[in-house]
């Protein structure tokens, strides 16, 4: 008999080995009602829209696979509501807005912002028994608030609501700083770009692809990138809040005197706290805050958003690098020619515009540009529609990202109960709704060690002690907090000077 040869599917040119595609993780990736990670979802508030698209019209959205129409009302009051009224189905992206809700075109059916029936149109002599009728009848409702310029809702049970999250109170923005709000359709899986933000290894090969010779583009990503951001860092990530999120840090040597510290904080399910972008590392820095709070909120199996704020002011951004201007709707400044909305016709149409007629000149050139200098937009959609993980090959730096799916997996499946969202809502309780987070970022004048070898033992121990101070400072007041981990920060300093 001939000897039946083992399949080596990493050898060379052994693509027929590897054609098949297995199926996606169904589990974390599909949210529409129904699913675990969508019925997950469901507990939390979620921003679904920025405010300046609620205009004298309807918006239609999808939101975990729900077609919805977001308004606001004559008095102010902003509702969400089922797209497809209960009398007739007709949508209502074409109703009517009210001073009070909103009525159907069809048929005239008003509906309040909750979705209460307030009036059902009955024939003259009638009007006793439309109100009957509409006593009885309710358009399906999710309850909305604004917030810096973002409308978020909640749409789980309504006597699970918990807690709306302000984290530290008012999203950790100095007062002389301001939140400027911003919203990009990403179009592939929720989860990948979720992933990505667990991912900081890629900063400095992807986001610096634009400095190349022959790859140059115009990105504000070249600025950040510049200095600290072109060392590979080192990384560690931290399971914190008992399993509810993670802390990671990116280390690196800026020069022989200072370290970056950089410290994110990713939220189960889909938050994630951004500190300053811009560090280049020159001097001392003790616990800056917050630079971007995002959320990625599914639209649908294949479509989600990337939403949330970008800091804006003299205080998280010393620099002045950031541009108020390219930070919005379709648009973020940061990544400005390294996003979806690559195209200069397309960064600039609003809310309720249509793009014009599409140049395919200029489409091509829009791609080879991409091509060129690929931000996360292309690559987070280039791992097809939903990511297929059995096909993925780790690697120590994606240690974030596993980490983070397997915080989900154990919240969906209730396998840690302190994520559970009865947890969550008696956490978010007890803390008057303000959690604090780990975010921050460090500039610590700290000398380089003798050898590779004792450098990384360096790095690895500064970035453990930075995570235990905020740690041990997680109960304290708010006033208070700040101050006492600005101290642990000046004795690591002090530490390793000595």
């Amino acid at each position: 008999m001939n000897e039946v040869k083992p399949i080596n599917k990493n050898a060379p040119n052994s693509g027929y080995h590897r054609n098949t595609i297995p199926p996606h993780d169904p589990t974390l990736t599909e949210v529409l009602p129904g699913t675990p990670t969508g019925e997950y979802m469901r507990r939390f508030w979620h921003p679904i829209c920025m405010v300046e698209e609620l205009t004298d019209v309807p918006r239609y959205l999808v939101i975990l696979g729900e077609e919805l129409v977001a308004f606001k009302d004559g008095s102010g009051a902003v509702g969400v509501l089922h797209a497809h009224c209960i009398h007739r189905g007709a949508s209502l992206e074409y109703g009517m807005i009210q001073e009070h809700g909103i009525m159907c075109s069809y048929h005239g059916f008003k509906f309040d912002v909750d979705g209460t029936c307030l009036e059902v149109p009955m024939p003259t002599g009638e009007e006793a028994e439309g109100c009957r009728m509409a006593a009885n009848l309710c358009q399906g409702a999710y309850k909305a608030i604004e917030k810096h310029g973002l409308v978020f809702a909640y749409m789980g049970p309504p006597e699970e609501e918990p807690p709306f999250p302000e984290w530290e109170g008012d999203f950790t923005c100095h007062p002389d700083d301001k939140l400027v709000p911003f919203s990009n359709v990403q179009t592939c899986n929720w989860l990948q770009v979720q992933d990505n933000a667990a991912d900081q290894f890629h900063h400095t090969p992807l986001h610096t692809t634009a400095l190349i010779p022959g790859h140059e583009q115009g990105t504000t990503f070249g600025e950040a990138g510049a200095n600290a951001y072109l060392v590979r860092p080192d990384l560690q990530f931290f399971p914190v809040h008992g399993g509810k999120s993670m802390a990671w840090t990116s280390s690196r040597r800026v020069d022989d005197d200072y370290m970056f510290i950089r410290i994110n904080h990713q939220i189960t399910p889909n938050v994630s706290f951004h500190s300053y972008l811009f560090e280049d590392g020159k001097k001392s820095k003790h616990f800056s805050r917050v630079h971007m709070h995002r959320w990625t909120v599914p639209i649908d199996n294949t479509t989600c958003k990337m939403i949330g704020w970008r800091g804006i002011g003299p205080n998280i951004d010393p620099r002045d690098v950031g541009n108020e201007d390219l930070i919005g709707y379709e648009k973020i400044d940061f990544l400005e020619g390294q996003c979806g909305m690559r195209r200069p016709e397309r960064a600039t149409f609003g809310p309720g515009e249509l793009p014009p007629v599409p140049d395919h000149h200029r489409y091509r050139n829009a791609y080879v540009d991409a091509q060129h200098a690929p931000g996360d937009y292309e690559i987070t959609a280039s791992q097809r529609s939903i990511a297929v993980h059995a096909l993925e090959s780790p690697m120590k730096f994606d240690g974030g990202v596993y980490l983070s799916r397997k915080q989900l997996r154990d919240a969906v499946s209730g396998d840690n109960e302190d994520a559970s969202p009865e947890a969550w809502k008696k956490w978010l309780e007890e803390v008057n709704g303000k959690p604090n987070t780990y975010c921050s970022g460090n500039v610590l004048a700290i000398p380089k060690c003798a050898s590779p070898e004792e450098e990384v033992e360096r790095r690895r121990d500064v970035a453990k002690r930075c995570i235990a101070a905020i740690t041990e400072s997680d109960n304290l007041p708010k006033s208070e907090r700040a101050a006492f981990v600005k101290q642990k920060m000046v004795e690591i300093e002090q530490h390793y000077a000595n």
